[in-house]
């Protein structure tokens, strides 16, 4: 499976027995599936399948589904609303009691609205199912134009994950190599701490162990880069799988941050410190992306 982004979109058009309809899907970034239908021309019916269909094929994403319905003349009957009318003649009347009214006059009074009304034509189960079925089909053409149009959004995406991926592994080699993360440097550096200490005053054996272990856990760093190597993997195995890895990315942005932020904490040296602080910016960029990861 290939990554997929939350962006898309997709319209399809069809129509049967006299009706029109056109297909509009929208989808953007969300953090969970978020459906929201728009179904006229008397589909509402439909709206539990709607959703149903679109849940099956997507797991994240705010997406909107608007059913837009035509009817050609002859699907609908007009009935006269004869009390409104009757109602309107009287004060046309009333008004001008001087002449009978004309058929101009009434022609105008039917174009008033509520007065003419459009009646759908009754129809039997087994057509409205049919046109149903049709509508639905038609549907399921604009969900995988929409699948479609996310697949390619998420095949540009997995290149930009990916390059931001390596520039956070060349980042942690840099941090690797830096001459103060080495042992024997960070040997060299914790003598001369303890000398200090032992300048600074008179200690007791066992303060004095103390002290030096935590000098030397504040200095190695190799735990902190040994993590850092196993999130690239984890990342890299992620973005080879596919499918809905949105929400572990992000997941796994936030275990990155943390050891970023740890690592800028041990450093001892401004080139440590500048790798440190070039992997939160790049970390941030990747979370930026993985924002737009179904």
């Amino acid at each position: 499976m290939t990554v997929s982004s939350m962006t898309g979109f997709a319209r399809t058009d069809g129509a049967a027995d006299g009706f029109g309809w056109t297909w509009e899907l929208r989808s953007v970034n969300g953090k969970g599936l978020d459906v929201r239908a728009r179904l006229h021309g008397g589909f509402d019916r439909l709206e539990a399948k709607v959703r149903d269909a679109v849940s099956k094929r997507f797991k994240r994403g705010n997406i909107g589904v608007t059913l837009n319905v035509l009817r050609s003349a002859d699907t609908s009957a007009y009935t006269v609303n004869r009390e409104l009318l009757s109602e309107l003649v009287s004060l046309a009347e009333e008004f001008d009691a001087s002449s009978s009214l004309s058929a101009g006059t009434i022609a105008d009074l039917m174009n008033v609205r509520g007065v003419l009304e459009a009646v759908e034509a009754q129809e039997d189960e087994a057509t409205r199912d049919a046109r149903d079925a049709a509508v639905l089909a038609s549907l399921n053409d604009a969900i995988n134009q929409m699948a479609a149009h996310r697949a390619e959004e998420g095949t540009k995406l997995d290149a930009m994950l990916r390059g931001h991926i390596d520039n956070i592994e060349a980042t942690v080699a840099r941090a690797e190599n830096c001459e103060t993360a080495r042992s024997d440097a960070i040997k060299q550096r914790l003598k001369r701490q303890v000398e200090e200490l032992m300048d600074a005053g008179k200690f007791e054996p066992e303060r004095l162990h103390q002290e030096a272990a935590l000098l030397a856990t504040k200095a190695d760093i190799r735990e902190e880069i040994d993590r850092l190597k196993a999130h690239i993997t984890a990342a890299r195995d992620m973005l080879a799988k596919g499918g809905s890895i949105g929400r572990k990315l992000d997941f796994l942005c936030q275990e990155f941050n943390r050891e970023a932020n740890t690592l800028c904490s041990k450093a001892n040296d401004i080139e440590l410190t500048n790798c440190g602080m070039e992997l939160k910016v790049i970390i941030d960029q990747l979370r930026e992306q993985v924002q737009n990861v179904e």
